[in-house]
């Protein structure tokens, strides 16, 4: 478990959304572990709810409520993804407690811009697929972070390899829909 701080270095909170704090927040954290990361996974909890029924975790994760302005969300890091377990299929054994309001999720990825779509060679399997992205030379390694909510909330953040800066990172609630729904998915009965 990680808590991570809700402010930025000044002290003001990064964004008004309290999903998007959260991953603005997951970005920052795991901007600073460094590329060529594995898939990491979020819980999402009500900072306040924890703080008043968990005091003890609450204050372990430096939650305590000492006067400071804490986030509405505090995003907790859980266990490793196992390896070589598919994405969705890792995604598909979830069942999250009722305390997690919401969770999120950093992956990182090889893309093109939408003008390569064109040279794409017919026929490819994922695995040739995958190889010809990793060669083509307008490939971009980008960092996504998708967190969403079980009010059905989502937000994105996108981060070039190339322009690895706060401040160049997009954010919106549709970047990244096909992780957004498997996330969402998590939360359904």
């Amino acid at each position: 478990m990680f808590p991570m701080s809700n402010v930025s270095p000044s002290g003001p909170p990064m964004a008004a959304s309290p999903l998007t704090v959260a991953v603005l927040e997951i970005d920052e954290y795991v901007s600073t572990l460094g590329w060529d990361q594995p898939a990491r996974l979020f819980a999402l909890v009500d900072t306040a709810r924890l703080r008043a029924q968990e005091p003890g975790l609450a204050a372990q994760l430096g939650l305590d409520d000492d006067g400071a302005t804490t986030a509405a969300l505090t995003p907790v890091e859980q266990e490793e993804l196992p390896a070589g377990t598919a994405l969705d299929e890792f995604l598909a054994t979830i069942a999250w407690p009722d305390a997690v309001a919401g969770c999120a999720m950093t992956v990182e990825r090889l893309m093109l811009p939408p003008s390569a779509e064109a040279s794409v060679p017919d026929g490819l399997d994922e695995k040739r697929l995958t190889a010809w992205v990793a060669e083509h030379p307008d490939r971009q390694e980008v960092r996504m972070t998708v967190a969403v909510l079980r009010d059905g909330a989502r937000e994105s953040a996108v981060r070039l390899r190339e322009k690895d800066s706060a401040s160049e990172v997009l954010t919106g609630s549709g970047l990244v829909p096909g992780l957004a729904e498997a996330l969402a998915a998590t939360f359904e009965s």
